[in-house]
C-alpha cells in the first residue's frame, strides 16, 4: 500500500475539534451541550454584510484579481487609517481567511528546515502551517502565574539560531486573550532587529480590548518597517467565520511580491465574501464599542463563576475572547472527554479545549483548558455552573 508523507503523519490533531465524535454522540443520547471550545461568535454578523450578498448584482460569479478586489483594498487602507496603521493598497494582499495569510508568510520566508519562534500556549494551528512548511517550532513558554504575559527577552534569545527566521505572536491572544504591552512589543521588535528576523504578529483581535487598555500593532513601529508582516481576518472583528476573509500586510516589498506569487498560485480569494467584507467595514463605530461591550461583560461573568471553583486558577484575559483556566484535576484531555462521555447535570454538559494541544513542549497545559466565551450570558452561568459541578463530581469518583 502507499505510504502517507512524513509531513502528513507529523500534521498535529486540532485540540478544538478532536473531541466532536463525543460531541455527536453525547448529542445523540439526548444531552444538551454548551460549547465552549471553539472561538465561533454568536454574535449576529452586521446586516450590511448580509445585504451586500443578497443585492450583488452579478451575472457571472466570476474570478476576482489574485490581490483582491481594488475597491475592497481601498476600504482596508481607511479601516487601517482609522486604527492609526498608515498603508498603501500595494502593502495589503487579501487572503483566504487569516489562515491562508499565515500559510503565504511562512511560505515566503522559510525553507526546509527553517525555525519560527512562538512563545506558548499559542493557537494549535500554528504547528500545523509550521509543519505543512516543513518548519520547526521552537517555544517559550509563558506562565498562568504572571497572567501569560511575555517571557522574558532572555529566554527568546536563547532559541536563536542561524536557522530561525522570525518570531511569531498573536495579539490579543488566542488562547489566552492576553494583550501585549507597547513595551513587551517593542522588546520583540528590537530583538528582531538585532538579530535580524521578521516578526510576524496576528492581530485578528484587535478591537476585543478590555480594562482601559489598548491594542499597539507592531506596524506601529517603524523601525521595524522591513522586519513585520501582520496577519488579519473579519472572521471574529465581524463574527464572519465562513466568510473566510483576511489579509496579509507588509511594507517589506520582497515579502509582498513573494507572497503574490503564492496568492496568483491559488488563483483568487472568494468573491462574494470580499463583497460582504467590504460592506461589513462600513458598520457605524458604534458596533465595535458594543460588541466589546458584551464580550468584556461576558468575561466577567466567566471569570467570576470559574473563580469560585475551589483549587482553580484563571488567567484574566486582556483581550480577544479566551480564557485559559487550570482545573484541580490530573488531565484535562480525560477530563474533557468524560465530560462529554460520562457526565450531565439535568441532562446538560460542556465541551471545552484541553489546553496541552496549545503547547508544543510536551507535558504543559495538563491540567489546563481553554474557553471561548462565545455563548450569551445565561448560556455561560449555567455552563460555568456545570463545569464547577463536574470538576466535583471527577474528583470524587
Amino acid at each position: 500500500m502507499p505510504k502517507i508523507s512524513t509531513k502528513g503523519l507529523k500534521m498535529p490533531s486540532s485540540p478544538i475539534r478532536k473531541l466532536q465524535p463525543f460531541a455527536v454522540k453525547a448529542k445523540e443520547a439526548g444531552k444538551n451541550i454548551y460549547y465552549l471550545n471553539i472561538g465561533q461568535p454568536d454574535i449576529k454578523t452586521p446586516q450590511k454584510a448580509l445585504e451586500a450578498i443578497k443585492s450583488a448584482d452579478l451575472e457571472v460569479l466570476a474570478y476576482s484579481p489574485s490581490q483582491g478586489y481594488d475597491s475592497y483594498l481601498t476600504k482596508l487602507v481607511e479601516y487601517y487609517k482609522s486604527n492609526d496603521i498608515e498603508l498603501t493598497k500595494d502593502e495589503i494582499i487579501v487572503t483566504t481567511g487569516g489562515s491562508e495569510a499565515l500559510s503565504f508568510v511562512i511560505g515566503s520566508i522559510t525553507d526546509f528546515g527553517d525555525e519560527l519562534i512562538i512563545p506558548e500556549p499559542f493557537y494549535a494551528n500554528y504547528n500545523g502551517f509550521a509543519t505543512a512548511s516543513g518548519v520547526t517550532v521552537k517555544t517559550v513558554t509563558s506562565s498562568i502565574d504572571s497572567n501569560f504575559s511575555l517571557p522574558p527577552i532572555s529566554e527568546f534569545e536563547a532559541n536563536i539560531t542561524e536557522k530561525t527566521k522570525a518570531i511569531l505572536l498573536c495579539n490579543p491572544g488566542n488562547p489566552t486573550g492576553y494583550l501585549y504591552t507597547e513595551s513587551e512589543i517593542n522588546a520583540i521588535a528590537d530583538l528582531a532587529l538585532k538579530h535580524d528576523l521578521f516578526v510576524i504578529a496576528d492581530e485578528v483581535y484587535r478591537e476585543f480590548t478590555y480594562d482601559g487598555s489598548k491594542h499597539y500593532s507592531i506596524m506601529n513601529i517603524e523601525r521595524l518597517q522591513n522586519h513585520a508582516v501582520m496577519v488579519d481576518s473579519v472572521s471574529k472583528r465581524f463574527s464572519m467565520c465562513g466568510a473566510r476573509i483576511g489579509c496579509l500586510v507588509s511594507k517589506n516589498k520582497d515579502v509582498m511580491n513573494t507572497a503574490m506569487k503564492f496568492a496568483q498560485a491559488r488563483l483568487s480569494p472568494p468573491t462574494l465574501a470580499q463583497i460582504a467584507s467590504e460592506a461589513a467595514l462600513d458598520v457605524d463605530q458604534n458596533y465595535y464599542a458594543e460588541v466589546n461591550k458584551e464580550y468584556n461583560k461576558r468575561r466577567n461573568i466567566l471569570v467570576e463563576g470559574l473563580q469560585q471553583i475551589e483549587g482553580a486558577k484563571v488567567g484574566v484575559p486582556k483581550g480577544a475572547f479566551y480564557c485559559v483556566v487550570e482545573l484541580p484535576v490530573d488531565n484535562t484531555e480525560d477530563f474533557a472527554q468524560w465530560l462529554l462521555e460520562e457526565f450531565d447535570d439535568n441532562g446538560e454538559t460542556v465541551m471545552v479545549a484541553p489546553a496541552a494541544g496549545f503547547y508544543s513542549s510536551p507535558n504543559k497545559g495538563l491540567k489546563q483548558i481553554r474557553i471561548a466565551y462565545v455563548l450569551e450570558e445565561n448560556a455561560l452561568r449555567r455552563a460555568v455552573e456545570i463545569i464547577k459541578k463536574a470538576v466535583e463530581t471527577y474528583n470524587a469518583k
